[in-house]
């Protein structure tokens, strides 16, 4: 019985290992996310890139709906549905951001509770 057991473990951590090397080889062949926004692509993927990436347009988000915000606030600009959509996309945007960090800090809490 312990023989079947560490046989199917054995078994998972090859198909395990082998969809990281597909996963690391599909990295190496599909552009960043960077490439999207008009960026040449780089040399190696960096998650801390595009992390930065990610808050620099969030931010941008931000403060472009601010602005349209603003605009219509001051009178210079009667685009109220066009102002709040954009905030709203800033929001979700925000929202969204949060939750990719919050899966990264728990992917991080769970690397480090593994035993050595």
């Amino acid at each position: 019985m312990a023989n079947e057991f560490a046989g199917l473990i054995k078994a998972d951590l090859a198909s395990l290992n082998n969809a990281a090397a597909d996963l690391a080889q599909q990295a190496t062949t599909i552009a960043p996310a960077a490439s999207f926004a008009g960026q040449p692509p780089a040399a190696g993927f960096s998650f801390a890139q595009t992390m930065q990436d990610a808050i620099a347009g969030v931010n941008a988000q931000d403060v472009d709906a601010g602005q349209k915000m603003a605009d219509v606030d001051a009178g210079r600009s009667d685009d109220l549905v066009g102002a709040m959509l954009a905030s709203q996309e800033a929001s979700l945007s925000f929202q969204m951001l949060m939750q990719v960090r919050n899966k990264v800090m728990g992917a991080v809490d769970e690397l480090i509770k593994l035993p050595l």
